[in-house]
């Protein structure tokens, strides 16, 4: 089971306001920060994410392939979640679709930062 996902950021301010707003209408907030890594999700006990300035404090890089899946539960909230990620400055990776006839339909966008996120749901 996943406790939470990290990711690097350059902006440590512009993550916070960026991942606490995209993902405040599914229960989530800043459940803790600590100057160069904050916390959001519905509590600690629950799968959170985690934005940081790397330990290395070298500049953050996306991974080719990495990223974070977020079960948007309906394919409306899937569109909802997409449309609030690029209002809130998300680049377009993919716009909502089904992808495999009847068994996932998903939206994709990266941050700022162009760390790579989904919004799916199976069905």
């Amino acid at each position: 089971m996943i406790g939470y996902v990290t990711i690097g950021v350059s902006d440590m301010e512009r993550a916070k306001a960026f991942y606490a707003e995209l993902l405040k209408d599914m229960g989530a907030k800043v459940t803790a920060d600590m100057e160069r890594i904050a916390f959001i999700g519905k509590s600690m006990a629950d799968p959170m994410i985690a934005v940081c300035i790397p330990y290395d404090e070298e500049p953050n890089h996306p991974g080719n392939g990495n990223m974070v899946a977020i079960n948007a539960e309906t394919k409306e909230n899937v569109d909802a979640l997409y449309k609030k990620a690029v209002d809130l400055g998300a680049t377009c990776d993919g716009e909502p679709g089904q992808r495999i006839p009847d068994v996932f339909y998903g939206a994709y966008v990266r941050d700022a930062d162009g760390n790579k996120l989904a919004f799916y749901v199976f069905g």
